[in-house]
């Protein structure tokens, strides 16, 4: 059996070229949830990932459970080859993992909890089913929105950054991002998904916009 709770997984790509932009917020969810828990005191502790290609950490969270959080190195698109063996040398089975990615098809200030289904195109969890074997994972869906008409492809708006104006309602996600994965820490699956249809029902400017248009 692990010395794990489980593994929580923030989807990007590695390098500064991409740190903050739309594609990067599972790994800016990752930053938050651990400086959340610094700034509560809990232990986090930073451990050698280098054979997982990821940056790794073991962090207390609520309830005082220990779980993994991790950064993978690779590309998106090759982000089961960093989950799948992390996942296998510390024996976490795929329903103890939570990846936490950016979603085209919900606007910014909405987000979504789920096991398993359909990937929508996104590479990083196509990745991680294909290494896995199975679909059967947990995913956070923190909506990014797509472009607005006429404003360019899909690819340069997620590998674009966050405007002035997207800025806080992302740092109100990211917030209510750490209370959702707080309830499946607490192995409460189905109040994760109650938390977040919570959020998503207080009126939000940039997704209200999106779904109104």
């Amino acid at each position: 059996m692990s010395s794990f709770a489980g593994l929580i997984v923030g989807l990007g790509n590695p390098g500064s070229k991409y740190e903050h932009t739309r594609h990067n917020l599972g790994a800016l969810f990752a930053d938050h949830l651990l400086a959340e828990a610094e700034r509560g005191q809990r232990s986090v502790s930073e451990l050698p990932g280098g054979k997982f290609r990821c940056l790794l950490w073991k962090v207390e969270l609520h309830d005082s459970r220990i779980w993994l959080a991790a950064k993978p190195q690779t590309f998106m698109n090759l982000s089961g080859e960093s989950v799948q063996p992390l996942a296998a040398w510390h024996r976490l089975a795929p329903e103890r993992i939570l990846a936490v990615h950016d979603e085209l098809d919900l606007p910014l200030g909405r987000m979504r909890f789920k096991i398993g289904g359909g990937n929508a195109g996104h590479k990083g969890l196509d990745s991680i089913t294909k290494c896995l074997g199975t679909p059967d994972f947990y995913r956070l869906r923190l909506g990014i929105g797509r472009p607005p008409h006429g404003s360019g492809d899909a690819a340069n708006w997620v590998l674009g950054r966050f405007t002035a104006e997207e800025q806080p309602v992302c740092l109100k996600v990211l917030q209510a991002a750490a209370e959702v994965v707080g309830d499946f820490v607490l192995d409460d699956p189905a109040k994760a998904v109650r938390t977040a249809g919570s959020f998503n029902a207080v009126p939000q400017p940039l997704a209200e916009n999106a779904e109104n248009s």
